[in-house]
């Protein structure tokens, strides 16, 4: 369901709320730089339909309100210009208004798609709110990548992501020793994405399994 949010500089923004309220785990999921849209939504459903609390701040509430584009031109180019227009300041204050939404007797993770998979990493390094981080594909992530994290932390990569090199996800993995890193043969970006041109069956299945699993191992 729909619920609003007020992070600590006053600004109010809408979120999607899933699951219990009174999960013993709980998810911050956050965006690809298409909103909080049906497949975010049906993704958080998913997530809370197996006991976790998840709330899905909408970020681009900043710049525009009741964002919800779809995967092709031009939503996308509407996606990427919006993301533009949201400062990563800004973006970290909606992302602990989301936490403190959570029950606070949880343990609080984050995962994130696309500029989700980026923030969420930004999570685990830029604050000390979650046991656990999960990203997907996130662009940023490279060049961010000596930030310290503050929690373990899992990520996910495509091999044939046009927009993130393999390259890439090397000085990521050379840069963070510790962190968990996957590639998915033959996948390209967004393809956890059933909504997408991209989407994968086989990798988001063995992506998922693997998220829950490394999630569920440290939020107890």
């Amino acid at each position: 369901m729909q619920i609003e949010l007020t992070a600590a500089d006053g600004h109010r923004l809408s979120a999607w709320r899933s699951g219990p309220a009174d999960a013993k785990r709980a998810l911050v999921v956050i965006q690809e730089i298409f909103g909080v849209n049906p497949h975010m939504k049906r993704l958080s459903d998913h997530l809370g339909s197996l006991g976790w609390a998840v709330v899905t701040p909408a970020l681009f509430d900043r710049a525009e309100r009741g964002v919800e584009l779809g995967y092709e031109a031009p939503d996308r180019e509407r996606g990427m210009a919006l993301r533009k227009m949201v400062p990563d300041d800004k973006v970290m204050l909606d992302v602990a208004a989301a936490a403190d939404a959570l029950p606070q007797g949880a343990a609080h993770g984050i995962i994130g798609y696309c500029w989700g998979g980026t923030i969420a990493w930004w999570g685990a390094t830029r604050s000390d709110r979650f046991r656990a981080a999960v990203g997907y594909y996130g662009g940023g992530i490279a060049g961010t990548r000596t930030e310290v994290p503050h929690c373990p932390v899992q990520l996910h990569f495509g091999e044939e992501d046009k927009g993130i090199p393999l390259a890439d996800v090397e000085l990521i993995r050379q840069a963070q020793p510790g962190v968990e890193v996957h590639v998915y043969p033959g996948a390209g970006h967004g393809f956890a994405c059933e909504d997408r041109s991209s989407y994968d069956a086989a990798a988001t299945e063995l992506a998922g399994g693997r998220a829950l699993a490394f999630l569920s191992s440290h939020l107890g």
